[in-house]
């Protein structure tokens, strides 16, 4: 499927956004402020044909370190921490509804972390009967949950069941031994399909699997046979994420070894090889790192030019509000973005004053909603119409983006993407280089007001 051209994909290995947000989360600032949020909360609770709302709950407790994880996470096995926890967005979940209109129907929540599972199954059905009764969910609601089968049992899955989740997402990243213990996951196949057998058993509607290419000790062979036991188990879904190695954010990840890390060479050929064996497999190539079977939502949403990204990747809910509960979690409405804040301490403080607890956050200019589009359209259908973004912000597309089309030149004589008059079409190996494209209609790079250090785009 794919013939990778490792010389031409070298000069475009630079660090880049991964572009789950437009503005991107390091352009957030302090002078935003939670009166800003609750006035666009407001605003955007008027009117005629609003939005669905989109729920996201940030449990960020783990019971064990990964080296190589990027998320918001805290290690404890202190069942008061985590209860007090669960007090407080219970408390957050109170605040925000005094501003939502009852009516507005949930169309898609989903549990982050950290380990949501982490949570003991009464603690598990502590907080989602809470989040039941606070809204009203739609009868085709998206319910998911991040899961870790390593501290599992069925009753946490049964619990999750029994309040409405129909939707499982599980970490696996490689079944190899000597990777796992390097990234200090020891996760073994036997235990991925026990829990797997379960969630199918208890009937939920799809399961999703997230692989990791880029870690230590990894080869083409090795992670063949990961990649080949995963499709054996036949997920509804895979996620095929590139390891991104910051240590300067996340000073755990100097935990790994940069030596034990395969060369890029190395690392694009683990790529092309995953790629290769997953679409051979009869599963849909999605997005940027997605893949999905042929009639699953991610594929008919593609197909249909209705894919969306945000905070938790590629999603079919375009145009619903996103409302982020617990610390570090990040809302995203019409005009604005906001985060809440990182410690549970100032977390706490904010609620106890009955105070929405943004910490920073972004509003968003005209430009700004004019190259969103446009980066969004890019990362979800690969290809672009000029015209459509000339119609909807009243613009002259190539006079706007005159320095990011000048700098796709190189793309096109790299074969990475066909250009015409009316717009241009990535091809497949461009796809691979997606970030890069996209980061030419970046206004924050080509203004060189992007200061941000972020992972490398291959």
């Amino acid at each position: 499927m794919f013939e990778v051209d490792l010389k031409k994909f070298k000069k475009y290995d630079k660090p880049g956004p991964r572009y789950t947000s437009y503005p991107t989360a390091p352009q957030f600032n302090e002078q935003f402020t939670h009166a800003e949020y609750v006035d666009e909360i407001v605003k955007t609770n008027y009117g005629k044909n609003l939005a669905d709302l989109s729920l996201y709950f940030h449990i960020p407790y783990c019971d064990t370190l990964c080296f190589f994880c990027g998320c918001n996470m805290l290690i404890t096995r202190n069942r008061d921490r985590i209860n007090e926890y669960i007090k407080y967005v219970q408390k957050e979940i109170d605040l925000l509804r005094t501003y939502l209109l009852p009516d507005r129907k949930v169309a898609q929540h989903h549990w982050g972390g950290g380990t949501p599972t982490h949570l003991r199954p009464d603690e598990i059905h502590k907080l989602a009967s809470y989040i039941n009764q606070s809204f009203e969910f739609s009868e085709k609601s998206e319910n998911s949950c991040e899961i870790d089968p390593r501290e599992l049992t069925k009753e946490h899955l049964e619990a999750l069941r029994n309040n409405g989740f129909n939707r499982i997402s599980m970490g696996v990243q490689d079944f190899n031994e000597q990777v796992q213990k390097a990234v200090n996951r020891i996760q073994p196949e036997d235990l991925t399909r026990k829990v797997v057998n379960w969630v199918r058993e208890l009937e939920f509607q799809s399961i999703n699997l997230d692989l990791i290419y880029g870690l230590p000790f990894q080869t083409v062979e090795s992670f063949a046979d990961t990649v080949e036991k995963i499709i054996d188990i036949s997920p509804d879904r895979i996620a095929l994420f590139n390891y991104a190695h910051v240590p300067w954010m996340k000073k755990h990840m100097a935990l790994i070894h940069e030596e034990d890390l395969p060369k890029p060479e190395e690392k694009l050929e683990i790529l092309k090889m995953s790629i290769e064996k997953l679409t051979s497999a009869g599963y849909v190539f999605i997005g940027m790192d997605h893949f999905a079977k042929p009639d699953d939502e991610l594929t008919i949403a593609m197909k249909q030019k209705k894919l969306y990204r945000n905070f938790q990747g590629y999603s079919t809910n375009a145009g619903a509000d996103l409302y982020a509960f617990g610390i570090t979690s990040i809302s995203q409405l019409k005009n604005i973005y906001a985060q809440n804040y990182k410690t549970e301490k100032e977390y706490y403080t904010a609620l106890d004053n009955e105070t929405i607890p943004t910490a920073k956050g972004y509003k968003l200019n005209e430009d700004d909603h004019i190259r969103h589009e446009v980066i969004m359209r890019i990362m979800c259908d690969f290809e672009l119409n000029y015209k459509s973004i000339e119609e909807k912000f009243k613009i002259n597309f190539k006079d706007y983006f005159k320095w990011g089309l000048s700098n796709l030149k190189e793309f096109e004589a790299d074969e990475l993407i066909v250009m015409n008059d009316d717009g241009f079409k990535v091809k497949d190996m461009g796809r691979l280089l997606i970030r890069n494209i996209a980061m030419n209609f970046d206004g924050y790079i080509e203004r060189k007001e992007d200061k941000a250090k972020y992972s490398r785009t291959v």
